[in-house]
């Protein structure tokens, strides 16, 4: 275990396990994904951080979240969700500048909720975490096969882990390590199911629910199932407008609402 992180084991079980990450307050996303989901037959919930952030509805996004975790959802902290427990003195970043704003639309309540998240979570041979496992506390990206390099060797300082879904970039991407030390990467099909086989090292970025930025406004996840090593990621259409129009009534920046309207 990496001293000093926030962690949680979580005991094997054979599951079809929904993951989403980057929900970003936008609840017409999160509820088009939960249904595309339980659609798909989906057993358990995984949340991998960014409930909030950007978007017009923390608290109810929260608690649909926390009433999730009563049917067995699994939740770690993400860098916003952070942020808007204890938002920053100085705003330094656009990330920045909801943090204040959302600290206040969540409850003490929620607020406490959110601090006892774990940063990093085991289950049976899968790391849930929400941006690198590279000390997930410093929120590293992603981006490219160095940074998921990093974020696999790190996570070996977990017991038996093989798979490691993460979030924080908003991409879907899926990486590999060969037959040597590098590690490949390829763009997933929306809808294909792709094997996962156990006796190599995977790490996913599962995408974003509430703010894609590949130009593509549909809303992401994908669902791992356990039981026969199969990754499928998936895009899900949902009432973006509703969303972008409860960003401008909230007054929050108009720039908000134009990034979920353009997908970027």
């Amino acid at each position: 275990m990496i001293e000093g992180v926030p962690h949680k084991k979580e005991k094997e079980t054979s599951l079809r396990l929904a993951l989403l990450s980057d929900i970003h307050a936008n609840l017409p996303a999160l509820d088009a994904c939960l249904a595309h989901a339980r659609a798909q037959k989906a057993q358990r919930f995984v949340f991998l951080g960014d409930m909030v952030g950007y978007g017009a509805d923390p608290s109810p996004v929260v608690e649909r979240i926390r009433l999730l975790t009563e049917e067995g959802a699994m939740v770690i902290q993400g860098n916003h969700d952070a942020m808007a427990v204890c938002p920053p003195e100085e705003v330094k970043t656009v990330g920045d500048t909801t943090a204040a704003w959302t600290h206040r639309q969540l409850s003490t309540e929620q607020r406490d909720w959110i601090k006892a998240l774990p940063l990093a979570l085991q289950h049976d041979n899968i790391l849930f975490v929400h941006a690198s496992a590279n000390e997930p506390h410093l929120w590293r990206y992603v981006y490219d096969r160095r940074a998921a390099k990093d974020s696999l060797d790190a996570a070996a300082e977990w017991p038996d882990v093989r798979y490691v879904f993460s979030g924080h970039v908003h991409k879907q991407t899926l990486y590999y390590r060969g037959t040597g030390d590098g590690l490949m990467a390829f763009a997933p099909q929306p809808g294909v199911a792709v094997p996962v086989p156990r006796h190599r090292q995977w790490l996913c970025t599962v995408g974003s629910v509430g703010q894609p930025r590949d130009h593509n406004t549909q809303a992401m996840y994908c669902i791992f199932d356990t039981e026969r090593a199969q990754l499928t990621f998936h895009r899900v259409p949902y009432d973006l407008f509703a969303a972008a129009n409860a960003i401008r009534r909230a007054g929050l920046p108009e720039f908000f609402a134009e990034r979920l309207e353009d997908g970027r």
